[in-house]
């Protein structure tokens, strides 16, 4: 994490200085485009971790760290209880893990080679390459301690972790992810082992590693293993075999870089683990004692991911910039053990201990050039190195002012710092109160506002119902109108029928009474022209007997004249009467 240096006396320096540094610095130097990433200061409690598994026999537990448009550091807590297995597994990234309590053996395999083997405990660190098949024994001591490893699996441009995919594939599913006739004919046995190998139950990643006897699964896995290591030897059955050995860096047992009797640092990177090389994390670890501080300082190469291993203590995080305080803020964490907490480079920290307990953490840091820590505070702080005129201006202080704040400093980058992280923790809980409150009094203005939002959306509705009545009301009232109106229109129209009908009616009768009197009239006519006729009629017959009279006189002279002649002149007489 730092620099080697010389060890210095331990001293008292005036905190409310040191916190007003921190608080108003900028960094002069912050890169645009870590910012533009969208990674911002975030600490996981353990109780949040994201649990994958957990048997009898162990447990695996992730965090992801988000680093915005860059993806997410991916880190895993993998426990095996003793006599545990972690099975075979293919991994798809880079891959540094710490070993935090335990024993244990690592086995694994890259490039097809032959398999490796190192034994691991407390403090080991070491790294797998992508590409590589490895899997975990636990201690076999029943009473042994647990075998706990906290990883971080690298996302770099060359080698993403992809999240879809997991950082690792289990070798089972690898083997049955092909036809049992493709498996038959690979690796030489009989279709029954096949079928017998597909219908096994599912094991989950942590087994027991003491089996009386062994499953055809994993035997099968084993012989994959040594199909792609190319070593017969390549069984986790046979784990205490004779394998190549190899070594780790043990940093509980490698010299600090820096050492006071306000505490400890070490780093681990590429130039004291050869496995390391061409890898993008480097492994640090700090021990706080009581009342400690590690001075203010920021990372220019470097992200930080910490994890507590033993106590509890305070990181303070100040945002590079605040031209956005919605998007950056200054931080304050209150951690202890399991708990993980990150910095972006760039950012300046603060890790405190408190009076009353020390304040032990390791983590990983990100970075694939070296990283040179630059702190603010202490005889190694970089405003040692600038003009104090500039300075001063820089503060807009007196430059008596600078020379007292930078005088005193003797020593560097551990310092004592009494309560001070009391004092962080004071201040956390009442900013933590004070945003309550503040949270409490945003609900309250918003309740406030919903009421009134309820009580304007009421009142609307009422306008809403009582415009809706009046238009209810005006409709019913047209709607009456037009009944009425097309009431009046029927009545007049029946009235109107009415009326009509009934002059039609006189008009019929009226017409009726004309022909009858027409009818009267022409009988009477007719009554007169027979009365005529008749009259006529008879004056005519007494006309016409005054003729016949003479005529039927000589007729009857004729007749007697001749009477006798016969029925045929007697026809042409009566002929001549009727006439």
């Amino acid at each position: 994490m730092f620099e080697k240096a010389s060890m210095m006396p331990c001293s008292l320096l005036p905190l409310v200085l040191f916190l007003s540094l921190c608080c108003s610095l900028r960094a002069e130097t912050f890169r645009e485009e870590e910012y533009a990433s969208g990674m911002r200061p975030s600490m996981v409690k353990r109780e949040h971790r994201k649990t994958l598994m957990i048997t009898e026999y162990g447990e695996i537990s992730t965090v992801d760290i988000s680093r915005g448009t860059r993806g997410a550091y991916h880190l895993e807590f993998i426990t095996l209880v003793p006599r545990s297995l972690f099975l075979p597994v293919l991994l798809h990234t880079d891959m540094v893990f710490y070993v935090k309590t335990g024993r244990g053996k690592l086995s694994w395999a890259e490039d097809g080679r032959e398999l490796k083997r190192v034994n691991l405990r407390r403090g080991d660190v070491y790294r797998l390459h992508p590409g590589s098949i490895f899997f975990l024994q636990s201690s076999l001591e029943p009473e042994g301690e647990k075998l706990s490893i906290y990883s971080i699996f690298s996302n770099t441009d060359e080698d993403v972790y992809e999240p879809a995919i997991g950082a690792y594939s289990s070798i089972r599913d690898l083997v049955l992810g092909f036809d049992n006739k493709l498996l038959q004919s690979a690796f030489k046995v009989p279709g029954d082992v096949i079928e017998g190998m597909t219908k096994a139950m599912r094991p989950p990643p942590i087994v027991h590693a003491m089996q009386e006897k062994k499953s055809i699964l994993l035997e099968l896995e084993s012989r994959f293993l040594q199909a792609l290591t190319g070593n017969k030897a390549s069984s986790f059955h046979g784990i205490n075999g004779g394998n190549k050995k190899t070594k780790t860096f043990n940093i509980l047992e490698a010299g600090p870089d820096f050492e006071n009797c306000n505490g400890w640092s070490v780093t681990v990177d590429r130039g004291d683990l050869k496995s390391l090389r061409g890898s993008n994390i480097g492994v640090f670890m700090v021990n706080l004692t009581k009342a400690s501080m590690v001075a203010p300082h920021w990372n220019p190469m470097a992200t930080e991911i910490a994890i507590v291993l033993e106590g509890q203590g305070i990181v303070r995080v100040v945002c590079s910039r605040n031209l956005n305080e919605t998007e950056c803020k200054n931080r304050r964490f209150s951690v202890k053990e399991g708990d993980v907490f990150a910095v972006p480079r760039f950012h300046p920290m603060a890790q405190m201990s408190f009076n009353n307990d020390s304040f032990i953490f390791m983590g990983f840091s990100t970075s694939t050039r070296r990283n040179y820590p630059q702190f603010l505070a202490g005889k190694s702080s970089v405003l040692q190195t600038l003009n104090s005129h500039i300075l001063a201006m820089s503060f807009n202080v007196t430059n008596t002012t600078i020379d007292e704040l930078l005088t005193p400093q003797e020593d560097e980058i551990i310092l004592e710092c009494t309560s001070c992280a009391e004092e962080e923790d004071a201040i956390m809980k009442e900013e933590t109160e004070r945003e309550r409150q503040e949270e409490e009094a945003r609900k309250r203005e918003e309740e406030k506002k919903r009421e009134e939002e309820k009580r304007r959306e009421k009142e609307e509705a009422e306008r809403e119902e009582e415009k809706a009545r009046e238009k209810e009301k005006e409709r019913e009232r047209k709607e009456k109108e037009r009944k009425d109106k097309a009431q009046k229109q029927a009545e007049k129209r029946q009235r109107k029928e009415k009326k009509r009908r009934e002059a039609a009616a006189r008009k019929e009768k009226e017409q009726a009474r004309r022909e009858e009197i027409e009818k009267q009239r022409e009988e009477e006519e007719a009554t007169k022209e027979r009365k005529r006729e008749q009259q006529g009629g008879e004056g005519r017959h007494k006309e016409k007997k005054q003729r016949r009279e003479p005529e039927e006189q000589g007729t009857r002279e004729q007749e007697q004249e001749h009477e006798g002649s016969g029925d045929r002149g007697r026809t042409a007489a009566r002929k001549v009467w009727k006439l």
